[in-house]
């Protein structure tokens, strides 16, 4: 039986503390988007008027709705192609031993290591010329290439740590190799698939640069651009942009607050899963 010691209740605190200082910045912004704009009281005090009014003029003045639309389709599409992508070229490179494959994985690597920035200006001639500025598909393609690096990285690493014995034993009864990815190999990349969903996601949905430079000058906003737009030249209404910020953040939190036990459980449960 494990007692508690000194050591265990300064661990405690320790936790309890970082625990505080990572929820203080979303107390904060929660605390100012429900205050009036004449309030200039400290932002850690609680406000003693609270009024929801801030997020019914955000949702309207920003057209947040359709924001939150096409931030959703950008994101869940994006992040299906990468795991999906990622996963089979993972177990192409992996499994297939050959020098070709493992050519193939260094020159993955090299996305990691050159940034997108350089690319910028070839990558927004090639949407013009091929027609798809102002198109959410635009971001789409984006993001699929600019991330799949990173993401077959993460596969690969997993994927090594997993002995062939489990399809070897499907192609055996018979299973063809697709079979033996998806019914064997993909569902024990559980824990990995977590990690990509999570980490992509957040980069897409956070993302104000590329949606800035591909969907200018057209109605279609992602959410980081729309709250950009409460930022006036002259006037700065801070409780409406946090207003804003909390609309914007709540999908991504909620999702994260739905998915953390099967995360988490496929984390613990490693090879199990």
């Amino acid at each position: 039986m494990n007692r508690y010691t000194w050591r265990s209740g300064v661990l405690e605190a320790v936790m309890i503390v970082v625990g505080v200082l990572f929820a203080l910045p979303l107390y904060v912004m929660i605390n100012i988007s429900l205050r009036a704009q004449n309030d200039q009281t400290s932002p850690l005090v609680p406000s003693s008027q609270m009024t929801f009014e801030n997020y019914s003029a955000a949702w309207a003045s920003a057209g947040m709705a359709g924001a939150l639309l096409n931030s959703l389709f950008i994101t869940v599409v994006s992040v299906a192609l990468l795991v999906l992508g990622s996963a089979m070229a993972a177990y192409a490179i992996v499994r297939v031993l050959s020098r070709f494959s493992s050519v193939l994985f260094w020159v993955f690597l090299v996305g990691l290591l050159l940034p997108f920035q350089i690319a910028m200006v070839p990558l927004y001639f090639t949407m013009r010329d091929i027609g798809l500025l102002g198109n959410l598909w635009a971001l789409v393609l984006f993001y699929v290439g600019s991330q799949m690096p990173f993401s077959i990285f993460l596969y690969s690493g997993f994927l090594r740590s997993i002995p062939p014995d489990y399809e070897e034993a499907a192609w055996l009864d018979g299973a063809g190799v697709n079979y033996a990815f998806w019914r064997v190999v993909f569902p024990l990349l559980r824990p990995i698939t977590g990690t990509v969903i999570i980490l992509n996601a957040i980069t897409v949905w956070n993302d104000l640069l590329t949606p800035l430079l591909y969907l200018s000058g057209t109605s279609n906003e992602t959410v980081p651009v729309a709250i950009m737009g409460f930022v006036d030249q002259y006037v700065t209404n801070w409780p409406m942009i946090f207003a804003g910020l909390v609309i914007g953040v709540a999908p991504i939190l909620i999702a994260f607050f739905v998915l953390q036990k099967s995360v988490i459980k496929g984390f613990a449960s490693g090879l199990k899963g």
